[in-house]
This record gives structure tokens, sequence and C-alpha cells, in this order.
């Protein structure tokens, strides 16, 4: 009997404890409350970040909007670009309204190197040594088979310098281009009456590669400066 009682006394024992061990899992819906607490606020959590979903949408049409804005930036910077392009085309013919034209005096011999012929010729300038040069270059050229030219195309203008009356002219004078004692002369001549024309030249200097030379063609003295004869 006694064994029997302690036998029951165990069992009674036994389902104390398991009865314990049910009543846990009936304590875990509070934290399943407490889990669903958490569950329906995720909702409210979904539901705040639809809101803010619903602002994204409307942000493309505000990029849109800069956008527009932008185009009316490239344009202004387009009509800026056109403005220069402009001025510049305006400034065109104002270089071209600087050059110069004038019929001047240039002087030649005849077939036999007789005499000195003067002719006329025109030339376009636009600053004083080109003037000065175009006054060298119809020197070398005539338009009247009749009148030869005592400076040859040969003879290269190296230099032309200009400053309170003086002119200076530096030429190179190949062999081919040398005159006799009579050419000698009428060159000389041809070029002190075609640069005397001009009021502003007082004096005119006429150098062989950068030296004054005691002769142009080795028969005639060359002066250094000529100067005006009254």
């Amino acid at each position: 009997m006694n064994k029997k009682l302690w036998i029951a006394a165990l069992l009674v024992t036994v389902m104390t404890v398991a009865a314990g061990c049910g009543s846990k899992p009936t304590a875990a819906p509070a934290p399943n409350q407490t889990q669903g607490a958490g569950t329906e606020n995720n909702p409210s959590e979904d539901q705040n970040e639809t809101d803010i979903t619903e602002p994204v949408t409307v942000d493309p049409e505000d990029t849109t909007t800069t956008t527009t804005t932008t185009p009316g930036t490239t344009e202004n910077s387009t009509e800026g670009t056109t403005t220069p392009s402009g001025g510049t085309s305006s400034e065109k013919p104002g270089i071209s309204e600087s050059n110069e034209k004038k019929t001047i005096d240039v002087y030649y011999t005849d077939l036999e190197e007789l005499e000195l012929h003067k002719a006329t010729a025109d030339i376009t300038y636009a600053s004083d040594d080109a003037k000065y040069k175009a006054a060298f270059a119809a020197l070398q050229q005539s338009k009247d088979d009749k009148l030869v030219p005592l400076w040859a195309k040969e003879i290269e203008l190296k230099s032309v310098q200009f400053k309170d009356g003086a002119l200076t002219l530096d030429i190179h004078m190949p062999d081919t281009a040398r005159l006799g004692a009579g050419g000698e002369v009428f060159a000389i001549d041809a070029l002190k009456q075609t640069f005397f024309q001009f009021d502003e030249v007082k004096s005119l200097d006429l150098l062989v590669d950068g030296q004054k030379s005691e002769s142009l063609m080795g028969h005639v003295d060359l002066e250094h400066p000529m100067t005006r004869s009254e």
C-alpha cells in the first residue's frame, strides 16, 4: 500500500509539473499579441511608405519643369553667340575701307635706253610702308611694251623704314639685275623721282644688303642719303 501511495503521489507530482508546462504556452500569446501589435504597426509604416512614394511621383514633374527652364537658358546662350558673330562681320568692311588707292608717277626707260620716261600706275595700300613697297613694285613692271623697267623683278626689297621724313630702302641686287653706266644713272634718277613725289619724304637712303654701298652697280657714286632737289 505504501508503494501504491508513493506511486500515486509521484503521478500527482508529474501531473502538476505537466500542468505547469502546459500553462507556459498559454502565456505565449501575450508576446504574439505584442508581435501582432508590431504587425499592426507595420501596416501603418507601409502606409507611411506609400505616402512617401506619392511625392516621389510628383518630383519628376518638378524635374520636367527644371528641364523646361534649361532650354530657355540654351536659347539665351545661343542669342549671345549670335551677337559677337554680327560684330565680327561688321569689322571686315572696316578693314577693307582702310585701304587707299592712289595714282602715282613711275619712271622707265625706252628700248634703246636713251631717255627716262614718265608713266602712271595705280597702287593700293593700307599704311605708309605698304605705299612705299607698292611704289617700288611699280618700278619693276610696265604695262607698256615700249617702256622698260630699270629695276628688274629679281631685285628684292628686303625692308622699308620711314621716320621723321627719312625713307630708307634695303635691297638685295643679284648680278643679273645690274646695268651699264647709263642704265645705272637712269635707275637712280627713276628711284628718286618716284619717291620724292610723296611730300612727306625729305630724304632717301638706299642700302644694299643692309650696307651703305659706294655704288649701286659699280659705275656711279651713291649718295647716303639722297635728298630732294629743289
